[in-house]
């Protein structure tokens, strides 16, 4: 974790009570002016010679990379103006690891398919490798519903691949 991060972290723990350090924390008591920064008052104070006792519960959430970013309903919903990424489904169309020297050709084959019958999708076809496998996924759904329809409408149209088709959830892209 960067160094400044950290700092902000230790800053707002300390301030908020939540960590407390031996001898220190009357420093912050007796800091009354909201200029002075506590955090370099600490280490002045204790000639930087500082030793912060986080509880193991708290350092784990504060050091684990795949905490979910709380955001509101409302900070979900709202865009920004321009291209947006956002969690969201698309269609994966295609999927394969066997005949590797094919892959990539039939993975943007069946994307290409796909824009000749509902051109609706041009710009939304994604053929990607992950090695070994390529993969082919189409659209940008907000919602699991409408990729639903769409997955009903595609089925329907490829009915010789429609055993291959599902939803994903992904990055998708959406411009505002």
């Amino acid at each position: 974790m960067p160094r400044k991060i950290l700092k902000k972290i230790v800053y707002a723990a300390v301030i908020s009570g939540i960590i407390t350090i031996p001898g220190v924390t009357d420093v912050l008591a007796a800091s009354a002016n909201p200029e002075s920064n506590p955090v370099e008052r600490i280490v002045e104070e204790s000639s930087g010679r500082v030793e912060i006792d986080i509880p193991d519960n708290i350092l784990d959430e504060l050091l684990r990379d795949d905490q979910p970013k709380h955001t509101t309903k409302s900070q979900k919903n709202s865009l920004k103006p321009g291209i947006n990424k956002v969690v969201g489904y698309r269609i994966q169309v295609f999927s394969d690891g066997s005949r590797q020297s094919s892959l990539e050709s039939r993975a943007r084959a069946r994307g290409n398919a796909v824009v000749a019958k509902f051109p609706k999708y041009r710009g939304q076809v994604y053929a990607y490798s992950s090695s070994p496998n390529w993969y082919t996924r189409i659209g940008n759904f907000r919602t699991s519903q409408e990729a639903s329809a769409a997955l009903a409408e595609l089925k329907g149209a490829f009915p010789q691949f429609a055993n291959e088709m599902r939803i994903v959830k992904s990055q998708i892209v959406v411009i505002k």
